[in-house]
């Protein structure tokens, strides 16, 4: 084997790979239309989609999609737009209105490839009347303080927007749109991927109010009183408008955990998959995922090592400070802390979509040691810990993973080797 970050890194690209739009997208194309194809898309994945539809789509086309800031792909037909994420900006703003705009007005001859991939729900911002920018600016970041799962909180981004919860889609009506769709969602549902602006679902307000509640939520006046209102409702799935619609999911957790298996399986290491939808708190998770891999190193059960443990999923982060870092990094340094002085462990926790949190890292790698170095270089792990702070401590060891934006995102991505 090689060295351990090195092996660690090849499975990171090996899932990646797996998600890879451009061998993707070819086998998912729809049936050209007598009218025109209009091309829309948003997240943290479309500018890649964008890329790889062009690639393969044979006839005209006419597109616009909205990525992250410093996402962007070479397109000849299809513009990109980039927006800030994990909160919107007026540049978001304006996407969200150039593609309402982009696919009213159409007929039933037309078609609508819409390329949607995780991050697209803060690159959508669109308020519902009597709502502002201000407004949803405040909801993103009340709701990414929260520790809310990820479905909980796309049902309340859903209920403030005229965009998301499939109204993108009902703009569209009666042309016929195709949802082509990368999911880092746990369970995959395409409805939650995005905030679904193209996918409509069952998901209430009442069921936005629920989860306000039970997180604790603190959202401005005004949009508590849009969601109290009628006016709040979305779109049901049952809508006749969205009856010849078509949903493809084209990438997903479990197809780049499978990958990420089979290329550990080459270089003769067994691996196994824990589960790619699991949710819960980052630094609890993370004292989980510890507890399994001392097990294995210190009796070789329930798995004989040497072996690679796999998960994937999106754990959440309760804003309890205002340090730098991450869902991954803050799952792997309450990994570190659980293995502390164990030798033989060896984990790399990442973002698939190239960046975890607000900085320029995709995750960390950590091991046994990793404590220890921490506390050498003066560094306090369980302080940094309670800190939010994972970032800085994985910094000053050196140990951030830094791929860079990968063009895909089928969310968090942990492998744990056990030699």
């Amino acid at each position: 084997m090689t060295d351990p970050k090195t092996f660690l890194t090849s499975i990171f690209n090996a899932a990646v790979a797996a998600a890879d739009p451009e061998k993707t997208i070819r086998n998912h194309l729809p049936a050209k239309p007598k009218g025109r194809t209009i091309v829309i898309g948003a997240g943290k994945g479309s500018a890649q989609m964008a890329a790889a539809f062009e690639k393969v789509w044979e006839g005209p086309i006419d597109g616009l999609v909205v990525t992250r800031y410093g996402y962007g792909a070479r397109c000849e037909r299809i513009e990109i737009i980039e927006a800030a994420h994990p909160v919107p900006d007026a540049a978001g703003l304006e996407a969200s209105r150039r593609l309402l705009e982009k696919v009213r007005g159409l007929t039933a001859d037309d078609l609508v490839v819409a390329l949607i991939s995780g991050g697209g729900s803060a690159l959508l911002p669109s308020p519902a009347p009597g709502l502002t920018l201000a407004d949803e600016i405040a909801v993103n970041e009340a709701l990414l303080a929260s520790g809310a799962p990820i479905a909980a909180m796309n049902t309340i981004r859903k209920h403030v927007s005229t965009i998301k919860g499939g109204r993108l889609a009902g703009a569209a009506h009666p042309a016929r749109v195709v949802s082509l769709v990368i999911s880092d969602i746990p369970g995959d549902n395409p409805a939650l991927v995005a905030s679904g602006p193209t996918v409509p679902d069952t998901g209430s307000r009442a069921d936005a109010l629920a989860s306000i509640a039970a997180y604790g939520m603190c959202l401005p006046d005004a949009v508590m009183a849009h969601i109290q209102s009628p006016a709040a409702d979305a779109p049901r799935s049952d809508d006749p408008r969205f009856a010849g619609n078509e949903v493809h999911l084209i990438a997903s957790a479990g197809v780049s955990l499978e990958a990420a298996a089979a290329a550990a399986k080459r270089q003769g290491i067994e691996a196994v998959i824990l589960s790619d939808s699991i949710e819960g708190e980052a630094r609890e998770v993370g004292g989980v995922h510890a507890a399994i891999a001392r097990e294995v190193a210190t009796r070789n059960r329930p798995f004989e090592k040497p072996m690679l443990i796999l998960s994937g999923g999106e754990t959440t982060v309760t804003l309890r400070a205002k340090g730098k870092g991450g869902r991954n990094s803050e799952f792997l340094l309450a990994f570190a802390i659980g293995i502390d002085g164990v030798s033989g462990i060896h984990a790399l926790a990442a973002d698939t979509d190239g960046i975890d949190g607000s900085e320029d890292n995709a995750g960390a790698f950590a091991d046994g040691a990793t404590v220890a170095r921490m506390r050498a270089a003066g560094v306090d792990a369980k302080a940094m810990l309670a800190g939010n702070n994972a970032w800085s401590a994985f910094n000053a060891v050196g140990d951030l993973f830094v791929p860079g934006p990968t063009g895909t995102n089928v969310n968090d991505l942990r492998a744990i080797l056990v030699r």
